[in-house]
């Protein structure tokens, strides 16, 4: 494999179907031609209601084999928010909607939950979690973000979600600030098409951009791009295609020195207006470091092929993937996934009396 054929491949997480690794997929990772992979529900097994602990953790540790003859770690990532946005359910830690949380006021307490749900997710073998959402939730036509954000307030959600990442990155789990620059004004689902958001620049500055000024301040690890067109910032593309808010607003204003991930190029709101193909190079060329391509192997395969093709025609394109895959690789680095191997130690981890007496306090305290 060529160092630029290497290059291209940490610039892309991908999910598939099953609860064990595919032999493609697993191909795919010992060849160098994926960063990691993004677990959903459809890979987990239940039984009885209950996570099937050994399942998951063998899943992972799957993924961890398929990297072993590499030199940097994987990344092995979900989507753990709380409330309606939680991949893995009971035995591991239960949480309301975000907003629940912080409505106790308790920044200890929202730290405490970041830190237990990181402890339990590295126990797995996780070692990122796309969480929290840092949008502010302002408009109430919202069809996506609502509950999920910690609030209507910029203040709530900067001191909530600095407090829930410094709990989940302090236990090894690399957070992240989503979706950036602000998915919470929006009237439009963007899994099924592009939202339109018509603030100007300065109500953006205000209300929009200082929750991620202020994840970034706290060292979160890695934020997530928002498919919204914000035409105070550019009206021309989605923010995941713009250079002006991935790259000139977020590294030289902003100074966030993290990885900056897509959201899934599969969502309407990308899908609907252009191949594939296309949109990776433009969501490379703008600023992203790594593409979520979640559903589909077959396009992660056209996605990395693309991003390769692009590169070998492009010196300007592959210096700029050599910028990326190099954050993609030192982050991993940060929080290599480790997963506790003894069962019995697992299960006393997910089921630690802290844990439960924590899980009843939360919910509790929000009914």
């Amino acid at each position: 494999m060529s160092e630029l054929a290497w290059t291209c491949g940490q610039l892309v997480v991908g999910g598939f179907d099953g609860t064990a690794l595919p032999e493609g997929v697993a191909r795919e990772l010992r060849a160098g031609r994926r960063a990691g992979v993004i677990v959903f529900k459809r890979n987990l097994e239940y039984q009885g209601g209950q996570l099937v602990l050994e399942q998951v953790s063998g899943l992972n540790q799957s993924i961890i084999a398929a990297t072993a003859n590499l030199e940097d770690p994987p990344f092995i990532s979900v989507d753990q928010e709380g409330g309606k946005v939680a991949r893995l359910l009971a035995p591991v830690l239960e949480l309301p909607p975000m907003r629940r949380l912080a409505e106790l006021a308790d920044l200890e307490l929202t730290q405490r939950v970041g830190e237990e749900l990181g402890r339990q997710l590295a126990a797995l073998g996780f070692n990122l979690d796309f969480a929290p959402v840092m949008d502010v939730d302002s408009n109430p036509a919202n069809p996506i973000i609502g509950d999920r954000a910690f609030g209507r307030e910029p203040r709530v959600v900067m001191r909530h979600g600095v407090a829930f990442i410094r709990g989940l990155q302090s236990v090894g789990v690399l957070g992240c600030a989503k979706h950036y620059p602000g998915h919470g004004d929006t009237s439009v689902d963007s899994h099924l098409d592009l939202p339109v958001v018509d603030a100007d620049a300065a109500r953006l500055a205000e209300l929009e951009l200082p929750p991620f000024r202020a994840a970034s301040g706290a060292g979160v690890a890695t934020m997530m791009t928002a498919h919204v067109v914000y035409r105070g910032l550019d009206p021309s593309v989605p923010a995941t295609f713009s250079h002006r808010i991935c790259t000139e607003m977020l590294r030289g204003n902003i100074g966030f020195e993290g990885v900056l991930f897509s959201d899934d190029l599969e969502m309407g709101a990308i899908a609907k207006h252009g191949a594939i193909d296309d949109a990776a190079i433009r969501a490379v060329a703008a600023g992203c470091d790594v593409l979520l391509v979640c559903s589909d192997v077959e396009a992660q395969a056209r996605v990395y092929e693309a991003l390769v093709r692009e590169a070998e025609g492009s010196p300007a394109f592959a210096l700029r993937c050599k910028e990326a895959a190099a954050r993609s690789v030192r982050v991993r680095n940060l929080a290599p996934p480790r997963i506790e191997g003894d069962r019995a130690r697992l299960r006393a981890i997910i089921g630690s009396l802290p844990a439960r007496e924590l899980a009843r306090r939360v919910l509790a305290e929000v009914e």
